[in-house]
């Protein structure tokens, strides 16, 4: 949520930002913002005046009745109860405000940094960065639906029968494969400083609205009604969360979290090619990045998590580029955003594997994530980041795709002391 210092502070600035990640009638939005805010403040001001004139009329009462000047003081008293009774009215117009304020900033996305490339959807994104080498495949080289099939290891058709679409069965060696993946992963970012969480799969609306999921994307989430709890959609949420409503010491920052859990999507709306087999699933597995940094230093946070993303997809021997997002293609809560894409050499077409975010106070103000500045002594909004480090389906896909022979799979070499195997192939145990 953007602050109220940085919007009548700086009000051109974050209309310009609005815009440039298309963000409809944001002139129009910024002006209420600013409105309502000086409602609530009149409010506060007449309320504040209020208190303290009745604070002196009060405070005369004493001497007055000492000097037998009942008649006076039984006026006091009066203008008192009228100022209080007044009270009321404005402190009911001051909460009234604050909450249609809030409610207003909840629909106001983050603005992008001034990194970010102007325009209104992928084909405009910055391909900032490449790296490995486009294989060159064997004839009769297939799409990993093929080769799930081939080698019997991902029943997609079974978990519609269990499930529903977007919901996999993975089976002997790509089921130790995914395990393979996600100890991998996760030894990685211990070796790089992350503390490994193991949190909740589910989360209740503060945690959702901390984030920025709620109120923007609620239709993508599922959500247990009974008991308003909503599956989540990236370990980010609850991570992230851990650090709501909580002052930190400069001196602890930044803080380094790590996370692996599955991942539960919606996904309303998405048809086509692009879906089939492992390309969109409803419910997946990932290993998640989050850091807690101060302002002046989240930008070589953003720098570090983007270095260890693109050392995951060294080590796993793929082709890979990297992505700044444009404004129009960004998340509602990014600053900033880099995508990494893998090359899936049977299909032809880079499949996105992580994104990696720096939010700046946007969600801290949100969670009220903030610390105490060391020198200062005063309090200020933290800055939040997160990547995916990595998402399985697609990394799965691509390895399978570019990894494979008219033997069988070759495992990358960094994964074979995780699985205890170097090629998946007929023999399935």
């Amino acid at each position: 949520m953007l602050t109220l210092k940085l919007i009548s502070e700086e009000t051109e600035r974050v209309i310009k930002g609005l815009e440039k990640k298309h963000f409809k009638g944001a002139k129009e939005a910024i002006d209420n913002v600013l409105a309502i805010d000086k409602k609530r403040r009149e409010a506060q001001q007449k309320l504040d005046k209020n208190k303290q004139e009745a604070k002196q009329l009060s405070s005369s009462i004493g001497a007055l009745m000492k000097q037998g000047k009942k008649d006076e003081v039984d006026k006091i008293k009066e203008n008192v109860a009228s100022l209080k009774e007044a009270d009321k009215a404005f402190q009911e117009e001051m909460d009234k405000s604050q909450k249609e304020l809030i409610a207003l900033l909840c629909t106001i996305p983050n603005i992008p940094n001034d990194d970010v490339p102007e325009g209104a959807g992928a084909e405009d994104n910055v391909v900032v960065k490449e790296g490995g080498n486009i294989p060159e495949l064997h004839e009769g080289a297939m799409c990993h639906w093929d080769l799930c099939k081939k080698y019997n290891l991902i029943d997609f058709d079974l978990g519609v029968k269990i499930t529903g679409a977007g919901f996999p069965i993975y089976i002997g060696k790509m089921a130790r494969f995914q395990r393979a993946l996600e100890a991998f992963f996760l030894e990685e970012a211990r070796k790089d400083g992350y503390l490994e969480i193991q949190p909740p799969y589910v989360v209740n609306e503060a945690s959702g609205y901390g984030t920025g999921q709620l109120p923007d994307k609620e239709g993508q989430m599922y959500h247990c009604e009974v008991d308003n709890l909503y599956l989540i959609p990236t370990a980010e949420v609850p991570v992230t969360n851990i650090f709501r409503d909580e002052i930190l010491d400069e001196k602890d920052l930044p803080i380094k979290r790590c996370a692996y859990s599955a991942c539960f999507r919606r996904e309303a709306g998405s048809y086509g090619k692009d879906v089939r087999g492992l390309n969109r699933l409803h419910q997946f597995d990932k290993v998640e990045l989050v850091r807690i940094d101060t302002p002046e230093h989240s930008y070589q946070s953003l720098k570090e998590m983007l270095d260890h993303v693109e050392r995951l997809c060294q080590k796993l021997e793929l082709p890979y580029h990297i992505l700044r997002l444009c404004g129009g293609d960004m998340s509602f809560t990014s600053s900033i955003c880099y995508d990494f894409e893998v090359w899936s050499a049977a299909q032809k077409r880079w499949l996105e594997v992580s994104s990696v975010s720096n939010f700046e106070s946007y969600q801290a103000n949100r969670l009220k994530c903030r610390y105490r500045d060391s020198n200062s002594k005063k309090i200020e909004l933290c800055h939040t980041l997160n990547g995916s480090a990595l998402a399985l389906p697609r990394i799965v896909a691509a390895i399978l795709e570019d990894f494979q022979t008219p033997e069988g799979i070759r495992v990358p070499k960094a994964l074979v002391p995780y699985c205890g195997f170097e090629m998946i192939d007929g023999n399935n145990f």
